[in-house]
């Protein structure tokens, strides 16, 4: 498998965009929706999963693009070519508040785990499949399922972390303990399972839920600090209610301040 050899540019803090770069007749695949912008002369071409198939044949192409219907994805995803002779741009837009974060597959024995909503884009080439777990309480509580993304060959990927991404280095036989949800990606040396938390005051009272990913070295995992899960329970629980009573944000006057501000919802 060879991948095609890309060159990028990250550009912002907390909403990241990346700028990949197409030299004549090379090519990236993208996520439906992570789209941004592109230079005029980029074709743009919906194919059946991510087009890295060895069976070239319509079922070998169905089938590889129906394994992503197990992790929750589209079956089909996007590709971007630069058909022209000069040098072509077209950029990939982060979801959330966050960090890109560059994998070059060459650099973990061309392969990585990650969630299976963490993909962003990668060079043509390199295959997105399934990861199975092949442990009961990994998958049965590890939050993500029996089911995680891989991403194999020898080209550059993109993954996205929401909020702060941090990048732990394990030693053999070293082990992090990780929040389930905060988990981003891991080489595949790493040993991943889950470890109940423990203590009745904790799996009552903690709320910091049942189960810890427990991670053992040697190899590199990245942890995100704003899973989309906890954004997203957070905005629900301080929209206001159909029929409820809006907050206020802090303000003394209260609905009366809603009215001078122009916020006019009741």
């Amino acid at each position: 498998m060879t991948a095609h050899e890309i060159d990028y540019r990250i550009y912002g803090e907390e909403m990241q965009y990346v700028e990949i770069e197409l030299d004549p007749q090379e090519g990236v695949i993208a996520e439906a929706g992570s789209f941004m912008m592109m230079d005029d002369g980029i074709k743009m071409e919906t194919i059946f999963g991510d087009g890295s198939q060895k069976d070239d044949s319509f079922l070998g192409k169905v089938f590889g693009a129906g394994k992503r219907i197990l992790t929750g994805e589209s079956l089909f995803m996007t590709a971007f070519y630069n058909n022209l002779s000069g040098k072509r741009n077209v950029s990939f837009a982060s979801p959330y508040p966050g960090k890109i974060i560059p994998i070059d597959l060459t650099e973990y024995k061309g392969k990585f785990i990650c969630q299976k909503d963490a993909f962003l884009c990668a060079a043509k080439g390199v295959s997105i499949g399934i990861e199975f777990s092949k442990r009961l309480g990994r998958g049965l509580f590890g939050g993500e399922g029996f089911i995680m993304q891989k991403l194999e060959g020898d080209g550059m990927a993109f993954v996205h972390a929401g909020g702060t991404m941090a990048k732990k280095v394990l030693q053999a036989g070293e082990v992090l303990r990780v929040d389930t949800g905060c988990l981003v990606g891991f080489t595949q040396d790493v040993d991943y399972d889950i470890e109940f938390v423990g203590g009745i005051k904790n799996t009552i009272f903690g709320g910091e839920g049942l189960f810890f990913a427990k991670l053992q070295g040697p190899g590199t995992v990245y942890i995100q600090s704003l899973p989309f899960s906890r954004l997203a329970g957070r905005v629900l629980a301080s929209a206001p209610q159909r029929g409820g009573k809006n907050k206020g944000e802090g303000s003394i006057l209260g609905g009366l301040g809603d009215i001078l501000d122009g916020d006019n919802r009741f």
